[in-house]
């Protein structure tokens, strides 16, 4: 027999009923009825658990859209000296030959406050972009869960989490690519614009509005598999690493224990973007550089090796970055007693099925 606790996190996992109402629910005295012990493990009712608002509300959404705005918006800013470098490397390999070397010459050119170029449109840029990531990715994979079945999101758990994460970058990424492409034009084309009040109004007059979305697409190229192996391997590496690792399970470690563990599953997952993105992202970096190049075109002359320059600089970054996102956005949900269930673990119905009770 299962123990006691196990059984009932399965019972309680987010797949067992994706689109359910929390609702206060009376235990009837010595019950042994199956169902009716089931349906309140599920439900998980607020005054049971502590949870501020209802699991799959609007309520729930709009705190989880917040969670992203910060842990998006946050990290990208912080980075930006290291992002800089990065996007100079990659859209002029010989005058920024490594990290070091990159911001040496930063530095001795514009001065220490030129690492900071870009900032407002990444802070803006990226808040946006949390706001859709997080948000719609916590919406579609209630969505495709309840569409799939508690049996199946469970077997198919990989593919919900590349399918909602997929579909949450989609939005993302257009909310994203205005400042995108303003933050690559003042970091990698000095004299042009030192400031985003600068440079949005000079691009919208040589280009006009195509300027801010030409960069739209590579951003789908390089963001949508990054978020797809951000969600997937970060809920995939969470599982592992409390069955296998974590000595207890998470039902039983504190909320400080609990936010370690999301941060070592969340930079394992960062290591993994960094790698799958890294082409489409020096894609980019070039082509909001330069006036009436294509992605296609960009990508012949940067060549098979071309497009990996930058990579150990995106490594370090992105890392640390997806570790820190992570922590930030589930130290919100704590915060605010948002519902955090536990990974998911076999529905009793299937355990069934494959004779794994009696």
């Amino acid at each position: 027999m299962y123990p006691s606790t196990l059984t009932q996190l399965a019972r309680a996992n987010p797949f067992s009923a994706p689109l359910f109402r929390l609702q206060k629910v009376e235990e009837p005295a010595q019950t042994t009825v199956v169902p009716a012990q089931k349906r309140r493990l599920a439900a998980a009712s607020v005054t049971e658990t502590g949870d501020s608002c209802e699991f799959g509300s609007m309520k729930y959404y709009a705190l989880c859209g917040f969670g992203g705005i910060l842990s998006c918006g946050i990290t990208h800013t912080a980075v930006v000296p290291l992002d800089l470098v990065k996007c100079r490397i990659q859209v002029d390999p010989a005058k920024y030959k490594t990290i070091f070397n990159g911001f040496s010459v930063t530095i001795k050119e514009d001065g220490i406050r030129g690492l900071a170029k870009g900032w407002a449109p990444t802070f803006i840029g990226y808040s946006m972009q949390g706001l859709c990531k997080f948000g719609f990715y916590e919406v579609f994979k209630i969505l495709y869960g309840d569409m799939l079945g508690e049996e199946n999101s469970y077997l198919w758990r990989t593919s919900l989490y590349l399918a909602a994460s997929a579909s949450a970058e989609f939005f993302a990424d257009i909310a994203l690519a205005p400042m995108e492409a303003c933050k690559v034009r003042i970091q990698t084309q000095p004299g042009y614009a030192n400031t985003l009040r600068e440079c949005a109004p000079k691009m919208y007059a040589e280009e006009g509005l195509w300027a801010f979305y030409k960069g739209v697409v590579p951003l789908w190229m390089r963001q949508i598999p990054y978020t797809m192996m951000k969600f997937a391997c970060f809920e995939r590496t969470v599982e592992m690493l409390y069955k296998y690792v974590v000595p207890k399970p998470r039902s039983e470690c504190s909320k400080p224990e609990q936010l370690v563990v999301t941060f070592v599953a969340g930079y394992i997952a960062g290591v993994f973007c960094a790698i799958v993105s890294h082409p489409a992202d020096s894609v980019v970096s070039v082509l909001n550089k330069e006036k009436g190049s294509t992605a296609t075109q960009v990508l012949k002359r940067l060549g098979p090796m071309g497009v990996w320059k930058g990579l150990f600089a995106r490594i370090i970054m992105i890392g640390t970055l997806t570790a820190l996102q992570w922590f930030i956005y589930d130290s919100v949900k704590v915060y605010f007693r948002l519902p955090r269930p536990p990974p998911p673990e076999m529905p009793e119905s299937l355990k069934k099925k494959l004779g794994l009770t009696e």
